[in-house]
């Protein structure tokens, strides 16, 4: 039977690093894109445990409803979270594109 990640060790993945000047810097730059990258990572794992979880439930295997659901609703927290970096990303993006040099 598949277990389900701890939300901690996800949440771990979005933290940001500690506070730093803020600098145009390829080093932080590149800190950005391997926490996203890391947090996609996770959402593509808590996707695959819920519809591991899920197929076996329809497959008539002795799993736990309760668990088919916590990995159901843990793999719909994550998306939601993903989303909402990716959108906060985005609005970064344009608005540092609006911006005058």
């Amino acid at each position: 039977m598949s277990t389900i990640a701890p939300l901690s060790s996800l949440l771990s993945a979005y933290q940001t690093a500690p506070a730093q000047p803020k600098t145009a810097s390829s080093a932080s730059l590149g800190q950005v894109t391997e926490r996203f990258e890391e947090m996609l990572a996770n959402l593509n794992q808590s996707q695959d445990n819920a519809d591991s979880l899920l197929q076996q439930l329809a497959a008539g295997e002795n799993v736990d409803l309760h668990t088919v659901m916590l990995g159901l609703e843990e793999n719909n927290i994550n998306f939601n979270l993903a989303i909402g970096i990716r959108d906060r990303l985005l609005e970064t993006y344009r608005e540092m594109m609006r911006m005058q040099v």
